[in-house]
């Protein structure tokens, strides 16, 4: 693919999310069938609330990530400077988009690079594992390195690619791959879904590979087969369709692979996710850090800095005071307070 064509398919997904019908109203996180337990005397004040952890080697005053979304283009690299600059402010970690449009035109480089505004966040590169393929074990570093990344995020998307007209159509030899990543990036490595969920199967065999970092990133929220759906003609089109509601439901996917990895790995938790109550939810499920993007992305696009700014303020006041209401001090306590399954959710977590 040329260029010229990965910067215009980028500025059409900024578009088709900022604007386009993207969250097909039947998909569903099933976060709603998530209910915590209220505590009515806390005991506590709200100050009393320590929310932070470590990724990539630093420590985060929330557990939040603004998972990875774009670049490429001038428009694009507004968005990141801007989502990256809340990030520092926040204490929060932030990943890029793909890098492809990066490998293909070194010159791209800049619509990435996030450091002069956010000079100390916790930073994910990201390329897709069959771009990996291409540009090998080297050129994924030097796509790190040349951003200043702490650690690369490596997405799978064969659901998107299928769909999208220009896509990969050759999935062979994906865990070779990761088994590279792996030794070149060490617990650097993320490796993510976008949209359709990673299950326990998956999960465990990466893990195995020595994977350190896992984004489950579930069916619920922006559905980037649905964004390709928008943009593909004919067959594609109708077949998109078809599978714009395919894949594992976030609550589904973070709390089976915790069940299947252990306690060890780190795990990421996006897809969906829309509000504070909902980081809460996916942190009582196994999730350690919350990712989200298409909220701040929308508020950034409707109001710039400043709307983005609020968006984040609402979430995290949000994520203190669900914290407060269930009695928890830390992310830990609240793994320990009980929660209510119910509906379909029970159902997912029963067959895997």
């Amino acid at each position: 693919m040329g260029e010229e064509a990965t910067a215009k398919r980028k500025d059409d997904h900024l578009d088709l999310c900022a604007t386009g019908d993207v969250e097909p109203a039947q998909n569903s996180t099933l976060l709603e069938c998530v209910r915590l337990v209220h505590c009515a005397m806390p005991e506590m004040a709200v100050e009393e609330v320590d929310l932070s952890t470590e990724f990539l080697g630093k420590k985060l005053r929330y557990p939040l990530l603004i998972t990875g979304m774009t670049g490429g283009t001038e428009r694009a690299g507004v968005v990141n400077r801007d989502l990256a600059l809340l990030a520092e402010r926040h204490g929060l970690a932030f990943g890029v988009g793909s890098q492809r449009a990066m490998a293909e035109n070194p010159q791209a480089v800049a619509t990435y690079a996030v450091r002069q505004v956010a000079p100390t966040l916790p930073l994910l590169g990201n390329i897709g594992l069959y771009q990996a393929v291409e540009l090998g074990v080297d050129g994924v570093r030097r796509l790190a390195e040349a951003i200043g990344a702490d650690g690369m995020a490596l997405h799978l998307n064969a659901g998107q690619e299928l769909t999208q007209p220009e896509g990969d159509r050759d999935f062979r030899g994906g865990y070779k791959v990761v088994e590279g990543l792996v030794r070149a990036f060490g617990s650097r490595l993320l490796v993510k879904e976008t949209g359709c969920g990673i299950g326990p199967e998956v999960a465990r065999r990466l893990v195995e590979l020595g994977v350190h970092n896992l984004d489950v990133s579930g069916l619920g929220g922006t559905s980037w087969v649905r964004v390709e759906q928008l943009r593909a003609t004919g067959v594609q089109a109708q077949v998109g369709a078809e599978f714009s509601s395919w894949g594992i439901p976030t609550a589904a996917a973070i709390a089976t692979v915790r069940r299947a990895v252990g306690p060890d790995a780190r795990l990421v938790a996006s897809g969906g996710l829309r509000t504070g109550l909902d980081a809460a939810k996916v942190l009582t499920l196994g999730a350690d850090i919350a990712g989200m993007a298409l909220p701040l992305f929308r508020a950034q696009q409707q109001g710039g800095l400043a709307g983005a700014e609020q968006a984040l303020a609402t979430i995290l006041t949000s994520l203190r005071q669900a914290l407060v209401l269930t009695g928890s001090r830390t992310c830990a306590e609240l793994r320990q307070k009980p929660r209510i399954i119910v509906g379909e959710l029970k159902d997912w977590l029963a067959a895997l």
